[in-house]
């Protein structure tokens, strides 16, 4: 068996520890929605693509997203203390290639690339989204490479229902 591998009786006991490979194969099947983060304020503006965005609670409504500590648009969005989480439709596949840097564009050069609003914090909200969740950062901290950033919602903006943009398989899937 190799190293990457855990056999059943391992995995279920703690017995081996499966390594980061096989960890992101299993995530890799794992379906997410796809979202654009994005924050503007004194920083500066940002935004990156994530999958990696759940809720919190309803009481207050909150959610946590978690983005790479090298991410320069964590950085601007620690630094703004407020953000976007911006829920993609099929249809912004091409936004999420930009904000995920597999095009080539940086910074503000993004923003280039579909309607902009800005809500109550003043983050950039995809007008095309089918969801946008205005939020302020109720708390962040590092978690091995990761910054885990809860924020509290401070406004929602319901876009029209269509089909969602997910990703799993390491592919843009249509659900």
């Amino acid at each position: 068996m190799s190293k990457s591998q855990a056999s059943p009786d391992s995995a279920a006991t703690g017995a081996a520890s499966p390594d980061a490979l096989l960890f992101r194969e299993g995530m890799s099947r794992v379906t997410a929605a796809v979202h654009v983060v994005t924050t503007d304020g004194a920083a500066g503006r940002a935004g990156f693509t994530a999958t990696a965005v759940t809720t919190v609670t309803d009481s207050p409504p909150s959610l946590l997203v978690c983005v790479n500590t090298t991410s320069r648009s964590a950085q601007a969005l620690l630094a703004n203390k407020v953000f976007c989480v911006n829920t993609l439709s099929a249809e912004d596949q091409a936004l999420a290639d930009i904000f995920a840097g597999r095009t080539g564009l940086q910074g503000q050069e993004r923003f280039t690339v579909g309607e902009w609003e800005k809500l109550d914090t003043g983050s950039p909200a995809l007008a095309t989204s089918l969801v946008s969740f205005d939020c302020r950062i109720a708390e962040a901290r590092i978690i091995a490479t990761h910054h885990v950033i809860i924020g509290e919602i401070v406004r929602i903006r319901l876009g029209e229902r269509r089909p969602t943009l997910v990703y799993q398989g390491r592919h843009y899937q249509r659900l």
